[in-house]
């Protein structure tokens, strides 16, 4: 089986820190590798992978001002389908521009879609639904209009994230500083609560930050360290009595849960979008409705087992299961 893996290209694949959809489409990449599949990865000239690297791009265009994203996005996607007939099959993890191309060739495609950014972009996945083969990553992400091929989790290695059965007292907001992943509310909690806050991940949205967060920042009770990555990261993920997700939008999925449960730590989330296929309520942490209900759950937070957040992870959250979902789905398509 020759797979051509299509990587976005807004930052490296791996990502150095934050890239969520690289950082997927690098570990289904490796475990995909290890177990003897041909994959050729269309991805950034500084990408790292034991697949056959591939593509024009010279650097992420979130990295290097140098790149232009409209243009070079079209040289990457042209590499790839002018390849077309030498793979079994195109997995393209890139979002939507991929499927203008999927006419033009033989090759099955399949889409995993990462989730929707606005009913706008859904011209470019209706019309294409006989043609490209797609992948929710949670149920809740479906869209009522669209045929799916499968709902398939994404995986994390495990051992990656070492289990830390005891954590602390501070509570932990890991992600984008965005209106959309409640960075606000979590100070909110923590300050009602009375228990510090380490604050991880990329400004996304400056006016918010300015606004919302950096006025609370102290470098005492609230603490911001930026985005964060490889030791780091699994301190931060399981250094920490909760992680708190008190998210204002239907997200697809939160890799961050399921790290931070993989390293022991409960999740109080909101209970929108996958969160509640995510979280086992009383059992990996608690899903709640609004702030009130947040702080309630982070007086309860010693209810949790820690062993039992880790469990949890590695039955349901793993690469090696992903990656067996991924090729079960691959030789459907290819019967």
């Amino acid at each position: 089986m020759k797979i051509a893996m299509l990587a976005p290209i807004a930052w490296r694949t791996p990502p150095r820190a934050y890239g969520p959809w690289e950082l997927v489409t690098s570990l289904l990449t490796e475990a995909l590798v290890a177990r003897g599949v041909d994959v050729t990865l269309f991805a950034t000239q500084d990408s790292v992978t034991r697949a056959t690297l591939a593509g024009p791009v010279p650097a992420a265009y979130s990295e290097d001002p140098a790149i232009d994203a409209k243009v070079w996005e079209m040289r990457h996607l042209a590499a790839v389908f002018e390849r077309a007939g030498e793979f079994d099959l195109i997995h393209n993890q890139a979002d939507f521009p991929a499927h203008a191309f999927s006419g033009l060739v033989d090759t099955p495609m399949v889409t995993t879609i990462h989730g929707f950014s606005s009913e706008r972009i859904m011209p470019m996945y209706e019309p294409y639904q006989e043609r490209v083969h797609y992948v929710a990553i949670s149920d809740a992400d479906r869209h009522p209009r669209l045929r799916y091929a499968a709902t398939i989790h994404h995986g994390i290695p495990i051992d990656e994230f070492p289990f830390d059965p005891i954590g602390s007292d501070d509570l932990l907001f890991f992600g984008r500083i965005h209106p959309d992943k409640g960075a606000a509310q979590a100070i909110a909690v923590a300050r009602a609560c009375d228990r510090r806050l380490t604050m991880a991940g990329i400004v996304q949205d400056q006016g918010y930050w300015e606004r919302e967060v950096q006025p609370h920042v102290d470098g005492e009770r609230i603490v911001y360290r930026g985005p964060v990555g490889g030791v780091d990261r699994t301190r931060a993920l399981g250094g920490a009595r909760a992680l708190l997700h008190l998210i204002n939008f239907d997200e697809p999925f939160g890799l961050s849960v399921v790290e931070a449960m993989a390293c022991g730590t409960p999740v109080i989330a909101i209970r929108r979008g996958s969160m509640p296929e995510l979280i086992e309520d009383g059992v990996t942490g608690f899903l709640v409705d609004n702030a009130e209900q947040a702080v309630a759950a982070v007086k309860r937070i010693d209810e949790i087992d820690r062993s039992a957040c880790r469990r949890a992870a590695a039955q349901r959250f793993s690469v090696d299961r992903m990656a067996d979902d991924y090729l079960a789905l691959y030789r459907a398509i290819l019967g």
